[in-house]
């Protein structure tokens, strides 16, 4: 954690805690739109890892490699150009925020988050750019492993009918027909997978506080992060 020690010295604060809320959660939970929101009302920066793994998986599948090919995959980490600015996701200057939310780059991304070598240089980003402080960070290994000395964290839960029915309503907005029963497949598949995976598996940090949002409005869930956060300030 020398990284996280460094930067904070140099900010002149004290390295027992990171200014910094890490929210974790399985697929669907709505981390990213509630880290957003939590971010913009603190007036801190948001930062969506979840968004980097996808564009990553964009990156493999445009390049047509196989995970296993090593030395492929390798030169293709090697090259890899990853930004975040205002809210878009760019990949080597283009803006692929929405091409990482294809069905075709959400059915690849498990496998390739799940991959030491991938989570090792996005992770080694990810430190980098949160180690200042005062950002809001989702995804799946914060609390665990990128940021274990954040101030605040939070384990944001909800049922996989509760989670299912909102990634539903959310594709038929976007003018898609799905199937109900094929949406709450998928959540528990990458909830599996996620739970399993060798590398920086899904769990809840010791310290983190869990928030089961099944019942709750995304309102409530940002106001009580906020008040949860209030009380380690």
């Amino acid at each position: 954690m020398e990284w996280r020690a460094a930067a904070l010295q140099n900010a002149g604060m004290s390295t027992a805690a990171l200014p910094l809320i890490a929210i974790d959660g399985p697929s669907g939970v709505g981390k990213s739109t509630t880290a957003k929101r939590v971010a913009t009302r603190l007036g801190w920066q948001y930062l969506d890892t979840g968004a980097m793994y996808r564009a990553a998986a964009l990156a493999v599948r445009r390049a047509g490699i196989e995970l296993s090919d090593r030395g492929a995959l390798e030169h293709l980490l090697a090259s890899l150009d990853l930004a975040q600015e205002q809210g878009r996701m760019f990949l080597a200057g283009e803006d692929v925020s929405e091409a990482i939310r294809s069905p075709e780059v959400t059915l690849l991304v498990t496998p390739v988050s799940a991959d030491a070598r991938v989570r090792e240089l996005l992770v080694d980003q990810q430190r980098r750019i949160g180690a200042s402080g005062r950002w809001v960070v989702d995804g799946r290994d914060i609390g665990t492993v990128v940021f274990t000395g954040a101030c605040c964290k939070i384990f944001l839960t909800a049922s996989p009918e509760a989670r299912a029915q909102r990634r539903f309503l959310e594709l038929q907005a976007k003018g898609q027909t799905p199937d109900f029963e094929a949406v709450l497949a998928d959540l528990q598949r990458r909830d599996s997978a996620d739970s399993t995976r060798a590398a920086s598996p899904l769990r809840k940090a010791d310290d983190a506080t869990e928030l089961d949002s099944s019942i709750l409005n995304i309102d409530q869930v940002v106001e009580w992060i906020v008040q949860r956060h209030a009380a380690h300030v």
